[in-house]
């Protein structure tokens, strides 16, 4: 009798190995469940919350009330119009958080299709900051079109780029090619980041302009939720990356389709000399008794805008850091701003599945899976930020906010350095059974025995960690290409080139969750709302220009160079360098950042011309505003 005991045992691995697939699957689903729902209750109390108080992101103090929110849903119903218009303006805000989002998880497909991507990590960088490159070019250019142009073909130019972008990456063949259609979506990103909240706000009611302009940062927001969903549906689908990215061409010719529809904001035709225009405009989206009054209120704004554009003497750099306020007012607006970008916000956002992968997590999908968590996290934070801006303070939330950076970096550190000293070794029997596969480096090496999965994948790009059965034992360094890849799949073992298996995978990805909760709601909003408040009015525009260059600028450093950083001295001294910087962040809010809670801002300039650091942050201070 024959025995049957083999296909006994692959039959049982395959049905759990099928089980096991499809409870994975039940487990992924139910998170994809779970954030949604997430997502969609925290952004309406974040809606919620900002149509209630509007004034908390520019800095005054918010009055508790329900008018603003139920006004714009009476409009709304009234005057379907005005949604529309704010709505297809909006959309320009979905392709910018949308764009952030989705390169985190193409460029871990793009990195497996173009494998001069995967051994450069200076190209895996270009990727992400040509588009950065780009908006920082868009912005620059786009006040000048706005002006010149108009809002409306402001936007429909940004879409055009947006979507040129999108079809151009779609069909990269190169990386080449993908990298120009990144600074086409780049320029777009950084038009229409200023265009479609600036044309809200000018073609909306003045009693509901907060409430549509809020509808802006949450379509952002929005689009960033929106990102990781998208990757995540695509990753089984041919083409993997090139959807993820083409996709977002839908929505950029939507928006010109239906800017085609809808008119140009009243206020730059009235500045043209296009009254009539701007009055049938006008007519649309005020109702009959309160036209008229709009109407007036829109020409002496525009007549006095004109006579203090003529009257008002030239601003340069030089008169601006003579000046006593505004130049304290740089010390701790653009500290804030750029201390923001350098404790390493935006290496989590554009490449968090890629730290997923380096925590020990081989799957692209558990990667793309697990990195909804910051996207939900970070929405979450939003909201905290609004409720304590002005409650606890800017200064002493920047500082909780930097304390729990400083630990959850602390803690990455730690995880990270202890991962690369505990990573799996290199078994020369189990590289063996993978015959003219084993990896060049690994068998001409002087001390074989003393190879890590660590050393592996440091010691040559072309190389690969395929792990045992049991992924913390000893495993094979084999040559890194789709065959080998295949192979070691086929043996139910995980592959690995990007990070090790680790135990600490699970503390890596806390580390990880808590300091986007303890940046967010902090550092995330404090330098931007200390921003629109330090400054003296007259020199605000200026200063609120060459803040969000700082920002792009800033962005574009620290993204070019993580994962050049991770290569060159590991993941774990990487994080410890922003943790340092945070360090810093710390004695320079306590030293330079004075507190503008509930402080008008006359006093705010008075404050600025009389002292220059605030030590004793934690005393109540004695203010004009208070004592009358």
């Amino acid at each position: 009798m024959p025995d049957n005991t083999p296909l006994l045992f692959i039959s049982q691995t395959q049905q759990h190995t099928t089980l096991a697939q499809a409870t994975a699957s039940k487990v992924e689903y139910s998170l994809l469940l779970f954030f949604f729902f997430f997502f969609l209750f925290s952004q309406c109390l974040f809606f919620k919350r900002r149509t209630q108080h509007p004034q908390a992101m520019e800095g005054g103090v918010p009055e508790a009330d329900m008018s603003a929110f139920r006004e714009c849903l009476s409009l709304s119903w009234k005057n379907p119009y005005v949604l529309r218009l704010a709505f297809s303006a909006g959309i320009g805000g979905l392709l910018f958080g949308y764009d952030t989002g989705v390169i985190s998880g193409a460029l871990l497909y793009i990195r497996d299709e173009f494998k001069s991507v995967d051994r450069k990590t200076w190209l895996q960088e270009a990727i992400v900051s040509t588009a950065i490159a780009g908006a920082i070019v868009g912005a620059s250019v786009g006040g000048w079109i706005n002006d010149r142009f108009g809002r409306k073909k402001g936007i429909v130019l940004a879409d055009t780029l947006f979507f040129m972008g999108s079809v151009i990456m779609a069909a990269a063949t190169s990386p080449a090619i993908l990298i120009v259609g990144r600074v086409f979506v780049g320029i777009g990103v950084g038009m229409a980041s200023m265009t479609s909240p600036l044309y809200i706000s000018e073609a909306s009611p003045t009693r509901v302009r907060g409430a549509l302009v809020s509808l802006n940062s949450f379509l952002i927001t929005g689009g960033q939720f929106l990102s990781y969903l998208i990757n995540l549906a695509f990753t089984k689908a041919p083409g993997t990356w090139r959807w993820m990215l083409g996709v977002a061409a839908v929505p950029a010719l939507l928006q010109i389709l239906l800017m085609m529809t809808l008119p140009e904001s009243p206020r730059w035709l009235y500045r043209k000399g296009r009254e009539e225009e701007a009055k049938s405009i006008l007519k649309k989206i005020y109702s009959s008794h309160e036209v008229e009054g709009e109407i007036q209120a829109l020409k002496e704004s525009v007549d006095m805008e004109i006579k203090e554009g003529e009257s008002s003497e030239k601003i340069n750099i030089v008169k601006l850091l003579r000046t006593t306020a505004v130049r304290r007012g740089f010390y701790a607006g653009m500290g804030l701003l750029i201390f923001q970008q350098f404790v390493g916000i935006n290496t989590v956002m554009y490449y968090s599945p890629t730290i997923v992968q380096l925590a020990g997590f081989a799957s692209n999908r558990t990667a793309l899976l697990l990195s909804l968590i910051t996207s939900g996290l970070n929405a979450f934070g939003s909201i905290l930020s609004i409720y304590f801006i002005d409650k606890t303070g800017r200064k002493k939330l920047a500082l909780i906010s930097l304390t729990g950076v400083v630990f959850s970096l602390a803690l990455l550190t730690v995880t990270f350095r202890e991962s690369e000293i505990h990573s799996p070794m290199v078994s020369a029997i189990e590289s063996s059974q993978f015959n003219n596969s084993i990896c060049p480096d690994y068998k001409t090496a002087g001390n074989p025995s003393e190879w890590t999965c660590m050393t592996c994948l440091k010691g040559s790009p072309s190389c690969g960690f395929c792990a045992a059965d049991d992924k913390f034992l000893p495993g094979a360094c084999l040559i890194s290409n789709d065959d080998t890849k295949k192979f070691c799949g086929n043996d139910h073992r995980a592959w690995y080139t990007r990070g090790c298996p680790s135990k600490y995978g699970w503390a890596a990805l806390t580390g990880l969750a808590l300091y986007i909760i303890f940046f967010s709601p902090g550092m995330g909003t404090v330098p931007w709302v200390v921003n629109s408040e330090i400054y003296p009015l007259r020199y605000r525009g200026v200063c609120g220009g060459i803040a969000s260059t700082t920002v792009w600028i800033s962005n574009l450093i620290v993204s070019e160079s993580f994962l050049s950083l991770t290569k060159a001295i590991g993941t774990a001294w990487t994080f410890m360098i922003f943790g340092i910087v945070a360090i810093v962040a710390i004695f320079f809010v306590i030293v330079f950042v004075p507190e503008t809670k509930g402080v008008p801002m006359e006093e705010v300039e008075k404050m600025l011309e009389e002292r220059s650091v605030q030590l004793k942050f934690w005393q109540k201070r004695d203010s004009v505003y208070e004592k009358h």
